[in-house]
């Protein structure tokens, strides 16, 4: 996959867009900045707004080619966050230490998914807010980016299972129109979920 990432991201535009995702973005707002861990973060557009609002942040991604671009963009914003190039059963944190984390189309093999899922949980402080946007499988009618593989795409069912730990707030499928530069344009369907660790 490093490859395949390495290749999408080597283009000058940034190829999911400069600015947040918009749900990310919606709830980032409703927290206090802390601490924020941002896996598969590609170019760094989340990872650039979350420090713009005077979040610490964290992000990793298998990409380097991503890497470098994000940190363009965070120089460019005047901002800093530390990005490391790791898979996920590398990047390994301390626990309690995040006050957030944020999975953006963060969309894994089904053989890792629910243990890389359950690994992020012991991060999160008490209190601590998970956010994740990814698409669900009635996304596979359109053409407007995500994993072609069905066992990849997010359910309520799957989500349910995987954050059983946290308090669920929010989750919901939904019809959204993305404009997230030229992989994410156009009607998507996507699902949405809020947890908090108690």
């Amino acid at each position: 996959m490093k490859s395949f990432w390495d290749e999408r991201y080597a283009t000058p535009e940034y190829v999911y867009g400069e600015t947040p995702n918009a749900f990310f973005k919606a709830q980032l707002e409703k927290i206090s900045p802390g601490r924020l861990l941002l896996p598969c973060e590609g170019e760094g557009r989340n990872a650039v707004f979350a420090a713009q609002m005077g979040w610490e942040v964290e992000a990793f991604d298998q990409s380097e080619m991503g890497r470098e671009k994000a940190m363009q963009l965070a120089e460019r914003k005047g901002v800093h966050f530390n990005y490391q190039i790791s898979d996920w059963s590398d990047a390994i944190y301390p626990e309690a230490s995040f006050d957030a984390i944020a999975l953006i189309f963060a969309h894994l093999p089904a053989a890792i998914r629910a243990t890389a899922h359950q690994q992020l949980i012991p991060y999160l402080k008490p209190g601590g807010t998970l956010i994740l946007e990814g698409f669900n499988p009635r996304q596979l009618k359109y053409q407007t980016g995500g994993p072609k593989d069905p066992s990849m795409l997010f359910t309520e069912a799957i989500l349910r299972q995987d954050f059983a730990e946290l308090e669920l707030l929010e989750l919901y499928e939904t019809e959204e129109e993305l404009d997230e530069g030229p992989y994410h344009s156009g009607r998507a369907a996507v699902i949405r979920l809020v947890g908090r660790k108690g």
